[in-house]
């Protein structure tokens, strides 16, 4: 694995006698959260991402695989051919017990207690030490079993309708996964298994009704997005006749994903929700003063979003309140789900965000590269020995940052 290019890079006076004069843009095009085929994604491959970023002149970009890098090395290689910035993250799946005792949803909407963090400008390569890359190891393990348990009440379902047929994990992460196996991947699984098996849409319209337990599927053939979202509704999701719940094993204290974001050279970063296309929030995000408080007490100064979720209106209110508490907030778009759109961050709708908001990203992209630039030479970024956000210092790292990713732009 290659180091970081960020090492070998200027000392930050000497970028900012090289950078003097050029006239910089008020913002660029930033996209800070992607999932890639290392989890899930909507994209086949890397090609496909840095071709659509470069197409709509995204200048930084971020990896947000689940669990894992694995997707680091390939996406390090293609930032640089493209001459897009890489941002390095990651994204866990945790568990906060007394919210969950309580009944507190957090930004599961579905889920009391169950919490996705992430962590932003991690160390490239990654290094979590020993024993925090067991405890990644056993989550991935927990994760699997709980896939496997899922195949095997799949495989029950599929025998009683057409004994001939079976799904394979082996077969499942070879074909449509790398590293891990996911309720998507499952999903994908299935369909790609009836189009297969039944070239006829009456018939296979008629098998799938069976495997839903006498549920007609809605879906129009053709569709396979719509239809993998229906398969997960009516076999895998909580409720469905192949869900099985996972183990609480499955699941890090939200505090051990911080140390382990900590260890590994991240900024602790907390995925808001927001609201739902009816205009309502969970418990733990009703009261932006109340979650700023909570973030507060986890040390936690960074938030991001994903606004294609959300209304635009709620959205800029939203942000306005956690950018005058000086936190760092990023925008992203997931593609986690089938289906492939465009990279360009957008609000619910399509609506376009603004340069208000598009600055704001931008500014927190830079504070992110100034992260890992310092990091990378050895220095100390924007989270403190101690774990708290060194606030007093966003302003200059940011100015630092805008002038590491001008650099990179001109000169990779």
């Amino acid at each position: 694995m290659d180091k970081h290019f960020l090492a070998d890079y200027p000392q930050p006076e000497d970028i900012r006698k090289k950078i003097a004069g050029s006239e910089l843009p008020e913002f660029r095009e930033v996209n800070g959260h992607i999932h890639t085929p290392f989890s899930f994604s909507s994209f086949n491959d890397m090609d496909e991402i840095f071709r659509m970023a470069r197409e709509e002149s995204i200048a930084v970009l971020g990896i947000n695989d689940f669990f894992v890098t694995h997707g680091y090395e390939s996406f390090y290689k293609e930032s640089l051919k493209n001459r897009i910035f890489p941002l390095f993250n990651i994204e866990f799946t945790g568990l906060m017990k007394y919210e969950k005792e309580k009944g507190l949803r957090i930004n599961d909407p579905n889920n009391p207690g169950r919490i996705y963090f992430s962590g932003k400008g991690l160390d490239y390569p990654f290094s979590p030490g020993l024993l925090n890359r067991i405890k990644l190891s056993s989550v991935v393990r927990e994760s699997q079993l709980q896939m496997k348990a899922m195949i095997a009440k799949l495989n029950s379902l599929i025998g009683d309708v057409n004994p001939s047929l079976k799904l394979s994990y082996d077969e499942i992460r070879d074909d449509f996964a790398r590293e891990m196996v996911r309720e998507r991947h499952l999903a994908k699984a299935v369909r790609a298994l009836a189009e297969k098996n039944y070239s006829n849409p009456e018939e296979r319209n008629q098998f799938l009704s069976k495997l839903y337990g006498g549920n007609k599927t809605v879906t129009c053939n053709g569709n396979p997005e719509q239809l993998e979202n229906e398969i997960r509704s009516n076999l895998l999701k909580s409720g469905g006749r192949a869900f099985v719940e996972e183990n609480e094993a499955a699941f890090l204290d939200i505090r051990k994903i911080i140390k382990i974001i900590l260890k590994s050279g991240g900024i602790p970063c907390y995925p808001v929700l927001l609201d739902d296309a009816s205009g309502k929030f969970t418990e733990f995000e009703a009261d932006p003063g109340k979650l700023y408080n909570s973030l507060t007490d986890l040390k936690v100064g960074c938030i991001e979003l994903i606004p294609g979720r959300n209304d635009i209106s709620v959205l800029r209110e939203f942000v306005k309140f956690f950018h005058e508490k000086n936190f760092i907030i990023l925008f992203g778009t997931e593609h986690n789900t089938p289906g492939l759109f465009p990279l360009t961050v957008k609000a619910r709708g399509g609506e376009p965000l603004g340069k208000d908001l598009k600055s704001i990203a931008w500014e927190g992209a830079c504070v992110t590269a100034a992260h890992q630039y310092l990091r990378a030479k050895g220095m100390q970024g924007y989270i403190l020995a101690s774990g708290m956000p060194s606030f007093e210092q966003k302003k200059e790292l940011a100015y630092l940052g805008r002038l590491i990713i001008e650099f990179f732009l001109s000169n990779n």
